[in-house]
């Protein structure tokens, strides 16, 4: 009788840890799925951004050499703005880029819905 109950014992034992593994894998999925879409997110408006910034950049250069009188100068002046831009960027990394990411990295895979 005692091993009929332990038989029983350990087949929902077995039963319970295949639930758990597949839980496991199905919120890794999910995860995964998550933190894929954000990735395609991000570079579609990278790229989408990229070429706003292109084109808004040569209206700059347009509307700065009719105001200066000079195309190379109106070049040298974007592209000066654009490395400062860099430069702030490249200041601010950790709080604009490193912290953002890392918040969104511990919030999917450590915070429980």
């Amino acid at each position: 009788m005692a091993e009929n109950k332990y038989e029983e014992l350990w087949a929902e034992l077995k039963k319970y840890l295949t639930l758990q593994i597949d839980y496991a894998k199905l919120t890794t999925v999910e995860k995964l799925v998550v933190l894929l879409s954000a990735i395609a997110m991000v570079a579609v408006m990278l790229i989408l951004g990229a070429c706003v910034l292109f084109y808004l950049s040569f209206a700059v250069v347009f509307m700065l050499s009719d105001a200066i009188g000079s195309t190379w100068g109106a070049y040298l002046i974007v592209s000066g703005i654009f490395l400062v831009l860099m430069l702030v960027v490249y200041a601010l990394r950790q709080k604009l880029i490193l912290d953002p990411v890392s918040r969104f990295l511990t919030r999917l895979f450590l915070h429980h819905k």
